[in-house]
């Protein structure tokens, strides 16, 4: 697909979310043009698989019969087949192709019925429906079946309660039953046309436009955006950084997960990753984690996304992984109490990360989780490169105790929704290259300028480049020995390590001196010339 095929997609998607927009914030309008690709989604893949299964008998999934012996016998095969390869089923009549038409079918009926009523009546139908079903009722019974499609089987916990942040019957879609009718088969009309080409594999047509919407979403949701996404930029630098040296991943994991992108993000950057994991607080963030990861064509059986709060019920104990990425909260409170000095992944620290700053206790989680051969990157505020008390006993353990720090990465400010705090990269490993120092880079003065400051792929690489190569590079980064770090006192702020300061020019005093009695010759000639004028004049001088 060209660049300006791609940009005219993601321009008509957005038109299309904006048709939703009405009354609702970023994030609820969110929740139904996502659900509503992710349906159309989940529809053409279900076309296919069946149109695979009946190629032999030369029939279209479409056209079965559904209340005929044999259509029924068609249908149930198909069902049993679908709910093990694709992990749910649709019947002919629930996919969205079918659902969008007969949308617009009523709405044309309705406005027929409209133009003919005479006012009183026509109030009635508006307000009520005359009694007329509606789209929205078989849509709802269809997002309904999806989930229920699923019990029973091994997909259950990867479809349960995905559309709940769907009400179709919610007022801030429309006032009245025809209004909120309207609205939805217009959007589902304007979806339908669009071709996601989902039977090209080596194309993510879907995934792309999916990705550039949540983009979207979170540039307008302000301080919430942080809870769900991660700037593209930097997920490219924490995926780059823990696929280094490496071509597939047994696994990675991100304990803050959100929509899931920064996963998918680290896929990207290898050939294959055998498993996804993932836990996330919100609930409704959740449930765009698990639509993403299945929009992106990962298998049900290949993500395991779990939905709870990370440092007080984690979810994956017993469980190391190879990579780990993580954007959490920054600063964010946790109950610190006492039961954790003695839970494994906090115990041999000797203290906890403070209850009103759980930045170190993430580290301690994901240090926790991370395999022997694995690295992990997470996004930091910068206070917890030098914060003192608890946060410096566990800084110094992790350097000096286990020597797993491999770098720290200087980051600019304002690139992060929600906050225009400079950040730091943290980068762990337990099997260190480089075991006797750690790579410092300052890239906090290296990016475009805006409303939310962006890095640019010269800049990306940049960063790549030097934490691969570890190269020291003028006032950009700096190697430091151990020891080094030990005489700072485990204190890791960027600016004792990499030297930034622009030393001005000498000034050579001599050379003003001797400017400024020229000056003051010069001025002294011009107010001459100026009285000669004012007497000529035969006016006052002006001094």
């Amino acid at each position: 697909m060209s660049e300006d095929h791609k940009k005219q997609l993601e321009q008509q998607l957005w038109n299309i979310a904006n048709t939703l927009r009405g009354k609702m914030n970023a994030d609820e309008f969110r929740d139904y043009i996502l659900g509503f690709i992710f349906y159309k989604y989940l529809s053409e893949k279900m076309d296919m698989h069946a149109n695979k299964i009946l190629k032999p008998d030369k029939l279209i999934f479409k056209e079965i019969d559904e209340t005929s012996k044999k259509g029924k016998e068609f249908i149930e095969a198909i069902k049993e087949d679908s709910l093990n390869k694709l992990g749910y089923f649709l019947k002919p009549s629930e996919l969205f192709s079918e659902v969008a038409k007969r949308g617009i079918e009523e709405n044309e009926e309705y406005e027929n019925v409209l133009i003919a009523a005479e006012s009183e009546v026509k109030y009635e139908i508006e307000k009520n429906g005359n009694g007329t079903s509606f789209i929205l009722e078989d849509l709802q019974k269809i997002l309904i079946n999806i989930q229920l499609s699923t019990m029973g089987t091994e997909s259950e916990e990867d479809f349960d309660n995905l559309f709940e942040d769907m009400d179709l019957n919610s007022t801030k879609l429309g006032k009245t039953p025809i209004a909120r009718n309207r609205i939805i088969a217009k959007v589902l009309s304007h979806l339908n046309k669009i071709d996601f080409k989902i039977n090209d594999t080596e194309l993510d047509v879907l995934g792309d436009a999916y990705e550039y919407l949540i983009g979207k979403f979170a540039s307008g949701a302000g301080k919430k955006a942080g809870e769900f996404y991660t700037p593209q930029e930097v997920s490219m630098i924490l995926a780059k950084l823990v696929t280094t040296g490496k071509s597939k991943l047994k696994s990675v994991y991100d304990p803050t997960c959100g929509s899931g992108s920064l996963l998918l993000r680290v896929a990207k950057e290898v050939e294959n990753v055998t498993n996804f994991y993932g836990q996330e607080l919100n609930r409704t963030t959740y449930n765009l984690a698990r639509m993403n990861m299945i929009l992106h064509d990962v298998h049900y059986r290949k993500f395991d996304i779990k939905q709870e709060d990370t440092l007080e019920y984690p979810q994956h104990l017993g469980y190391e992984f190879e990579a780990i990425v993580s954007n959490p909260p920054f600063s964010a409170h946790w109950s610190a109490r006492q039961g954790f000095t003695t839970d494994d992944r906090f115990s041999q620290y000797g203290k906890l990360a403070p209850a009103s700053k759980a930045d170190f206790a993430f580290v301690q989680h994901m240090v926790h989780h991370l395999a022997e051969n694995g690295t992990m990157a997470i996004v930091l505020p910068h206070g917890a490169l030098f914060r003192g008390s608890a946060e410096l006993t566990i800084r110094k353990y992790l350097i000096e105790e286990k020597n797993y720090l491999d770098a720290v990465i200087g980051l600019p400010a304002n690139i992060f929704y929600g906050t225009s705090i400079p950040t730091s990269i943290m980068v762990f490993k337990k099997c260190r290259e480089n075991p006797e120092n750690i790579l410092f880079i300052d890239s906090s003065q290296h990016f475009e300028r805006g409303t939310q400051n962006i890095l640019l792929p010269k800049h990306i690489e940049k960063i790549i480049s030097t934490y691969r190569t570890r190269t020291v590079v003028d006032k950009y980064s700096y190697v430091a020995p151990l020891t080094e770090v030990a005489e700072n006192e485990y204190n890791l702020n960027i600016p004792r390590y990499v030297n930034t300061f622009v030393e001005e020019e000498p000034v050579d005093i001599k050379a003003v001196s001797s400017r400024l009695k020229e000056l003051e010759l010069e001025m002294n000639e011009t107010n001459d010339e100026l009285a000669a004028f004012c007497k000529e004049l035969n006016i006052d001088t002006p001094f």
